[in-house]
């Protein structure tokens, strides 16, 4: 890697065309990113990438005029002192606030290098360049926020979050809920089963904690494996996995805990408890997120979890 202060002005002079033609790509990248689940976010991005075009272009005259045809090939990663950029838009499907924090990212980073660069400028037509990208990139911001304005009417805003919230729902909530129900469901029947055979609130624990965690890595991998998420929208299969297998083995453990008490019919009475909040919370997140109504929600998780816990108790008293 090469030090920005060791750079000829060609050299400046071709790192920020490709600087630009790399941003470029990155905002059409956005767009293109976006344009199913938020299309009026994606003309947005559209309107960035014009704007970077046409920077791009007056470097690339500029730099002809100066210096002849050839630019040479010089990358950001070439030179230090610049920031490692995640490449979140090759993740499906994005999400506007990380693409959003990205582009603000990059328009911070590039203005910084235009102000530094057009302080070593000593030609002055190249000054002259530098520091207007600089004040433009100052105001991408600004511009970004207009493009918002003219592109973002209130009923389409209204359609972008409701798109917000059913990624939110098929990335997150549906993974997380069908792992935090099965580890407080599944578990119920092992636990109290070992805890009502043994009457010894050790044993009880080891069960729980072993039903809990080989629950998480079943779900865990069963949800990464379903599907890729390309056809679906449901995101990343690992990361469903992971939220999947670490909420069946969170809702597995809340009931087991208790069993570190050493005195029985204490630990049994915490874990009845906490079976009580564990099926409560289902109950909200299936009212607040799937639109199922509390009553029936209720009754639907109370009577699986009671036939549960019923095979768990006679099987453990037999």
């Amino acid at each position: 890697m090469k030090n920005f202060d060791n750079l000829t002005q060609p050299e400046i002079l071709a790192l920020a065309i490709s600087l630009e033609e790399e941003d470029e790509r990155i905002y059409a990248d956005f767009a293109e990113g976006l344009r199913q689940d938020f299309p009026a976010s994606a003309a947005v991005f559209d309107g960035m990438r014009l704007q970077e075009s046409g920077h791009r272009r007056r470097l690339i005259e500029l730099y002809r005029q100066k210096f002849g045809e050839h630019i040479p090939l010089i990358r950001r990663q070439d030179v230090k002192g610049f920031v490692q950029r995640r490449p979140v838009w090759l993740m499906r499907p994005l999400g506007l606030d990380v693409v959003r924090n990205q582009a603000s990212a990059n328009e911070v980073e590039t203005r910084r290098f235009y102000e530094k660069a057009a302080a070593r400028a000593q030609d002055a037509s190249i000054r002259q360049l530098l520091d207007d990208l600089a004040q433009e990139e100052r105001t991408h911001e600004d511009r970004a926020q207009e493009l918002k304005e003219t592109e973002l009417r209130p009923d389409v805003r209204r359609d972008e979050e409701r798109a917000r919230r059913r990624l939110f729902v098929l990335q997150i909530v549906q993974p997380g809920l069908a792992g935090l129900m099965d580890g407080s469901v599944s578990t119920l029947a092992p636990v109290f089963a070992a805890a009502f055979a043994t009457r010894n609130p050790w044993d009880a624990f080891l069960v729980g904690i072993a039903a809990s965690l080989g629950a998480g890595i079943s779900m865990g991998f069963a949800e990464a494996l379903s599907d890729d998420g390309s056809l679906t929208g449901r995101g990343h299969p690992w990361v469903r996995g992971l939220i999947c297998g670490a909420m069946t083995a969170l809702g597995g453990v809340g009931h087991t805990l208790p069993f570190l008490l050493p005195n029985f019919r204490l630990a049994l009475t915490v874990a009845i408890v906490v079976v009580l909040v564990e099926l409560g919370v289902i109950t909200w997140i299936r009212h607040r997120y799937m639109d199922t109504p509390t009553v029936s929600a209720a009754m639907q998780v109370a009577l699986g979890g009671a036939l549960v816990f019923a095979t768990g108790v006679l099987i453990g008293s037999s």
